[in-house]
């Protein structure tokens, strides 16, 4: 057994990872911390968690709780975990930032794209990119994971394929994502009022969502040279899921099934992706809806002959396989355990 911690606990991140940690057989959830609820019992906060825990949420600082525990997930907005992830507290535990903090390897564009200078650069370099499909020997034994964003997850494990084969016009790549309300946060904010986003749907962040260098990041590590993609996320009147569209030009003639091969022999041993690759099925492509409540990235595609672009589609559940999934998935590489430990669960329908 591991005792780990959750540090923002009673975010929306925070409780999911904790209602599937404590389905977990190798992991005792040792503390939660919430500043906003410390000295509260979870169950209080969280009605759905009684009978699960009697545990009460604390209010301590990382340092002194990074004594007491093998992990700590932090799962808190940016700048937080820059200023108190330290190597002291390295020294003692494992992290996993589910934050943006140690994302990027560029501390400069992380002070261009965040608006917040960097205060602990001399460990960002340590952090590992937590994308498992993509980075997994690189994550197993690691001291310090920064588990990728949402829309990055959806958008990386939709493309890498296609840059990796170099089948794709790199200058081509445009990415239309789509987000359930949570992707917003826990915290009020006018945008995301019922009647500012009900019976609506709206672009935002236009050209310099945070995620996009991230993206950039990723995939130019896939192609072996720089990429630059057009990325343009969208908010739509759901709770929970985000779907990617994706368009690129291929640079030589393929059929869709030489590209399907291209994804079969890239994912075939992955556990948490699936494929929408038979043809004339009445479900063609990913939906939100088949991933909700689970941990899997399905994907599905289409070349389009006409224009020469093959057009990929990613559905994931933004809260799980976007954040809390991954970073438990991230924890059974770094411990050696099975990968799907505690994900097992399958997608919720209808809902």
């Amino acid at each position: 057994m591991k005792k780990v911690a959750v540090v923002g606990a009673t975010g929306y991140t925070g409780q999911e990872l904790i209602r599937l940690l404590l389905q977990h057989e190798k992991v005792n959830l040792h503390t939660a911390v919430s500043q906003s609820s410390g000295g509260k019992k979870l169950a209080d906060v969280y009605p759905s968690l009684a009978k699960f825990t009697d545990l009460t949420l604390s209010a301590a600082h990382v340092e002194d709780v990074a004594d007491n525990v093998d992990l700590i997930f932090m799962a808190l907005p940016h700048g937080i975990a820059a200023k108190t992830v330290t190597k002291k507290v390295l020294d003692k535990c494992a992290v996993i930032d589910l934050g943006a903090d140690f994302r990027l390897q560029n501390t400069k564009e992380y002070e261009q794209w965040y608006e917040y200078k960097h205060p602990n650069k001399s460990i960002v370099k340590e952090a590992v990119y937590g994308l498992p499909e993509l980075n997994r020997a690189r994550i197993k034994g690691a001291r310090l994971i920064a588990n990728p964003g949402c829309y990055a997850t959806c958008s990386i494990l939709a493309l890498s394929p296609l840059l990796k084969a170099q089948v794709i016009d790199l200058e081509s790549i445009i990415v239309d994502g789509k987000s359930g309300v949570s992707g917003a946060g826990r915290s009020l904010a006018l945008g995301s009022h019922f009647d500012e986003c009900n019976e609506s749907i709206k672009a935002y962040k236009v050209g310099c969502h945070r995620h996009t260098p991230e993206i950039e990041q990723e995939l130019s590590l896939q192609a072996g040279e720089a990429v630059l993609i057009s990325f343009t996320p969208h908010l739509v009147p759901m709770n929970r899921g985000i779907l990617i569209t994706s368009y690129s030009i291929l640079n030589r003639d393929m059929t869709e099934d030489e590209v399907f091969e291209i994804y079969r022999s890239a994912y075939a041993k992955e556990p948490f992706i699936r494929l929408f690759d038979v043809p004339g099925d009445e479900y063609r492509f990913p939906e939100t809806r088949w991933v909700k409540g689970s941990n899997f990235c399905d994907i599905g595609l289409t070349v389009d002959a006409r224009t020469d672009r093959v057009i990929v589609i990613g559905a994931i559940d933004n809260l799980i396989k976007g954040a809390a999934g991954q970073a438990i998935q991230n924890m059974n590489i770094m411990f050696g355990w099975d990968e799907s430990a505690g994900l097992r669960q399958a997608p919720i329908f209808p809902t």
